[in-house]
């Protein structure tokens, strides 16, 4: 029996789903990571430029290279190992280092990653954070270092994964541009199950921070936004009014109809992806399955009450485009009606004047026809008497009673003619 055929992309799209496994990682040991992204464009960005980066830091430590065109990769790199993963718009870092630092979340940590190597990253630093992964030994201890090391006020903590492990963090940037975070792991916990933890905290973080560029885009367009709805209820009030003329009111809505949709066409990427990464955020904090510890808030109710604000702001700006981009159509299409039917009576008016100047045209036709009768009769009649004069001496008849006697049918003749040739005309005969 001949193999069946299978799909081009068969494979690659079975083994897309095992592409970014979770790292296996023991502890007590400490993650750093890093996301970078283009400033500008990053969707569309250069990728070969990402991976020719990440080549640079692994021949430095003899590492094999990832396949070409991979969007992931995990190795070791001397001490530590590293994680590298290629995403939409960012890529990010994770070096996993053995062992803890006598001082907690110490940032040579990150010099992992040599300075050199980073200022030569092809992007910006989105985030980038240092955590923490110890054995749980007692609730004391691990209530006293939290205390010492987060920030009270902002402080999320939660046990997850069935009480395998606490995590807590603030989401500030401490003084060496970081952010924080602390997994107390129970030491039955297997080593898989500790990387999960560490990979969905990086998320969290990765993933809220892009969120957030929608936000920073809402707050630049507002007042471009409200400059434009003021000149739209502006525009609706003289279509109110009819004070000015519709043809200048309908040009300048034309200006604002697509000055919006200039505005939801560049801003649609961003809105889109806010919408992506906020739904991935939500998602990695439910698959933790939080229980609350100490009575401090969850990373759940922390994204409730800070993060789910600008999220909505950036919904409700979304959908105030999408409103004022609908009332400007529906106002053009209003104002186009009215145009249009001052148009048709324009029309119906200037109908009616053509017809008025026909008719005229037509009596004055009628006054012309009957003036040129009489002046070709004139010169028929002329003609006729010259022709007859000589029958007339022979007959003994005077001109002017010669002239009198041809007059009337000369007269009909012409006018006879004259209206055959009329009736030829109006058939459509000529004759």
């Amino acid at each position: 029996m001949a193999p069946i055929a299978d799909h081009p992309l068969r494979y690659s799209l079975a083994n897309e789903l095992h592409a970014r496994p979770f790292p296996a990682i023991s502890f007590p040991g400490t993650a750093v990571y890093l996301a970078v992204k283009q400033p500008d464009g990053a969707a569309a960005r250069n990728r070969e430029a990402d991976m020719t980066h990440l080549l640079t830091l692994l021949d430095r430590y003899g590492a094999p290279h990832p396949q070409p065109g991979a969007t992931h990769y995990f190795g070791t790199l001397g001490r530590f190992k590293l994680k590298w993963e290629s995403h939409t718009e960012f890529v990010t870092y994770t070096a996993f280092i053995d062992g803890l630092s006598a001082r907690p979340f110490d940032p040579a940590d990150f010099e992992v990653f040599p300075s050199d190597w980073l200022e030569a990253i092809p992007g910006v630093r989105m985030t980038s954070a240092l955590i923490r992964v110890e054995p749980w030994t007692d609730k004391e201890r691990a209530i006293k270092a939290i205390n010492e090391w987060f920030v009270p006020e902002s402080i999320a903590v939660s046990k997850v994964l069935d009480e395998s492990g606490v995590i807590a963090g603030d989401f500030r940037i401490d003084e060496a541009g970081h952010q924080r975070f602390a997994i107390f792991v129970d030491p039955s916990t297997g080593d898989r199950r500790v990387g999960r933890m560490v990979q969905r905290l990086c998320e969290i973080e990765t993933y809220k921070t892009m969120s957030m560029l929608g936000f920073s885009e809402t707050k630049a367009m507002s007042p471009r936004m409200n400059d434009i709805d003021g000149r739209l209820t502006e525009l609706m009030d003289e279509m109110t009014d009819n004070a000015t003329p519709a043809e200048h009111t309908l040009g300048r809505l034309l200006e604002v109809s697509a000055e919006l949709e200039t505005m939801a066409a560049r801003a649609s990427f961003r809105f889109g992806a806010t919408g992506a990464y906020e739904a991935i955020v939500h998602q990695r904090i439910e698959v933790m399955r939080e229980q609350r510890f100490d009575g401090r808030q969850t990373f759940n109710e922390f994204m409730m009450r800070r993060y789910d604000p600008a999220m909505r702001t950036v919904k409700s700006t979304q959908g105030r485009l999408v409103s004022m981009s609908d009332r400007a159509i529906r106002a053009g299409d209003l104002l186009r009606t009215r145009v249009d039917v001052e148009r048709s009576a324009q029309n119906q008016a200037l109908l009616e004047s053509m017809n008025t100047r026909a008719d005229m045209q037509l009596k004055l036709q009628r006054t012309v026809e009957g003036l040129s009768v009489v002046a070709i009769s004139y010169y028929a009649v002329s003609l006729a008497g010259y022709a007859l004069y000589p029958l007339a001496e022979a007959s003994g008849l005077s001109k002017g009673l010669l002239t009198a006697a041809i007059t009337l049918p000369v007269v009909g003749l012409v006018w006879f003619l004259v209206r055959r040739l009329q009736r030829a005309v109006h058939a459509g005969r000529p004759e």
